[in-house]
């Protein structure tokens, strides 16, 4: 039941790893499936009713592999896709892929996608929004492959995974049709978005005018997620970016609000009004303009939530609601 799940945020203090952990799942040595490429049942005390295809490389980046696993139902697939981005704090790996969270997505008939992304230390946002682009574009393009329908794509995470689902949403783009790599002519637009506590506007963070375009405006475990920087040609270093011009240009380029249009998928957003680091004015400002261009978004305000809670699972339901009315097939 969704209501078992506990859910609980864990920062670790004075460091870079910032981890999303949903707890009441199985444990870590139940929840591992066979290594490598091949499609297998995950080994369960039950067997799962889902084949997990463990480590799918959807990019390569300066000899990094860019990597998915792919959860697909073993009956009554629906033939929609939930993309799951696998982030907390610009941080992503493999291990945070938690079946607690994934399952109702599955039991619905969901094909799950959970995206691990270039992260922090080594990778700034503009760096994992481009992750975040290119697998989209590779469900897309294997869409046949995975049974599912490349024109319903629904999209999922929350804090930062809740910000890049807010990315694909609102600048996600039809892909460059010149592109050498077909994978790249695809388009990175989801059909439907529904997300916890994302920033949206860094331009103004917590109200009118409240810049965060410095590193060093963030926590220390956050900074190196904002530390933008730019390959000078002639050195071949990567440079940090000083000039107050730039850092403002990057982050408005990150801000899902700069980039709504009437065209974008409809949204759903769950905000505690106690977050102490994403403040809730991130998620009214961002409706609101959303309504104001005539598309389909809802917030739903937790009172006395911070940033996550305990019973956060159930929420998921709500999700689901969502996701079933935007991207399932109805006669």
């Amino acid at each position: 039941m969704l209501r078992s799940f506990l859910t609980a945020f864990i920062f670790a203090a004075g460091s870079a790893i910032v981890s999303l952990v949903f707890l009441g799942g199985a444990a870590p040595s139940q929840q591992k499936a066979t290594h490598g490429p091949i499609a297998t049942a995950v080994k369960t005390a039950d067997e799962p009713a889902f084949t997990r295809k463990e480590d799918v490389i959807y990019g390569r980046k300066y000899g990094t592999a860019l990597t998915m696993d792919v959860f697909t139902p073993k009956k009554d697939a629906n033939g929609a896709a939930i993309v799951f981005v696998v982030s907390g704090g610009f941080v992503s790996r493999h291990e945070a892929i938690h079946l607690s969270f994934l399952k109702p997505f599955l039991d619905h008939g969901y094909t799950v996608f959970a995206v691990v992304h270039g992260c922090q230390p080594r990778f700034q946002v503009p760096e994992i929004v481009q992750d975040m682009n290119r697998s989209l574009r590779f469900i897309r393009y294997h869409a046949k492959e995975y049974g599912i329908d490349p024109e319903r794509i629904g999209v999922t995470g929350a804090s930062a995974g809740g910000h890049l689902s807010l990315m694909l949403g609102t600048a996600g783009d039809k892909g460059n049709p010149k592109a050498a790599d077909l994978i790249e002519q695809e388009s990175s637009r989801v059909q439907a978005v529904a997300c916890f506590f994302p920033p949206t506007d860094f331009l103004n963070y917590g109200g009118p005018g409240l810049e965060k375009i410095h590193a060093t405006d963030y926590r220390p475990e956050f900074r190196s997620s904002f530390d933008y920087r730019e390959l000078d040609k002639k050195t071949n270093l990567w440079e940090r970016v000083t000039d107050q011009s730039k850092l403002r240009d990057i982050s408005r380029g990150v801000s899902p609000i700069t980039h709504i249009t009437p065209d974008d998928p409809p949204t759903l957003i769950i905000h505690g009004d106690k977050d102490p680091l994403v403040p809730l004015q991130q998620s009214e400002s961002f409706i609101e303009k959303l309504k104001a261009a005539g598309v389909e978004g809802k917030l739903i305000v937790k009172k006395g939530a911070g940033h996550g809670w305990p019973d956060m699972g159930k929420d998921l339901e709500q999700f689901i609601e969502w996701f079933d009315r935007y991207l399932k097939k109805h006669d």
